[in-house]
């Protein structure tokens, strides 16, 4: 979720960074990269190949994208089923019909999920600050999974990284630090949407303990970070 316009701050004004922020300032991006490059050999890079790799960066971004918008929008109490194509055309009116399509499957195949777990989503899109830790965060969604308070988050991407965990876990001790008397004690949920088809899969991770350890490493390190490019100014 991205960050409030003005910013996370500690209950005395001062700023902090976002969870995104702290993880992305340590970010692996060796996915991303990997895919770029053999998609740039393929094509040699030669003429408009760029400007094909772009494009199909794009257009894989989208349907994952769509179909999020999707789960956001049956979240918010609307009813998009059997109408969720035009819709979708109004919302993101360059896109092709079968990624229209392919969008409302991977949708749909949400939806499935989640009657088959009886979800029942109870706060979205909290933005949340640590007192103690000196960060904020945004998590997607809290809800109730088999009578348990869990964390719920919607991904986009072809797969699960490392970087994916360690928010959890961060969003996860936001919840529970602010909220004291409303522990999560059902885990972490992972919904994820691939970029290039928009295929659904669900990730559930009772404990991320270790992906805690890592963001307390890295905003430890952040605060390091930046004081040494302070000194380089």
């Amino acid at each position: 979720m991205p960050t409030p316009k003005g910013g996370y701050r500690l209950k005395d004004g001062s700023r902090v960074p976002g969870t995104t922020t702290v993880i992305g300032r340590f970010k692996e991006s060796g996915g991303l990269i990997q895919w770029a490059y053999k998609r740039g050999k393929e094509d040699g890079l030669a003429g408009n190949a760029r400007a094909r790799l772009y494009d199909e960066v794009g257009k894989a971004a989208d349907i994952g994208t769509m179909a999020h918008w999707l789960v956001e929008k049956h979240i918010d109490r609307a009813s998009f089923l059997g109408k969720s194509v035009g819709t979708l055309r109004e919302a993101f009116p360059d896109m092709s019909p079968d990624m229209y399509k392919t969008a409302h499957d991977a949708f749909q195949a949400y939806l499935d999920w989640q009657d088959m777990t009886h979800l029942e989503i109870v706060e979205q899109e909290m933005e949340l600050v640590s007192e103690e830790y000196k960060y904020g965060g945004t998590p997607d969604a809290i809800g109730v999974v088999n009578g348990k308070l869990c964390l719920v988050d919607w991904k986009t991407s072809n797969g699960v990284y490392s970087d994916h965990l360690v928010q959890l876990a961060a969003y996860r001790h936001l919840w529970n630090e602010t909220h004291p008397e409303r522990q999560l004690t059902g885990g972490s949920h992972l919904c994820r949407f691939a970029k290039t088809h928009g295929d659904f899969a669900h990730h559930h991770y009772p404990n991320l303990d270790d992906g805690w350890e890592q963001f307390k490493l890295f905003r430890r390190a952040y605060e390091v970070d930046k004081s040494l490019k302070e000194r380089t100014k």
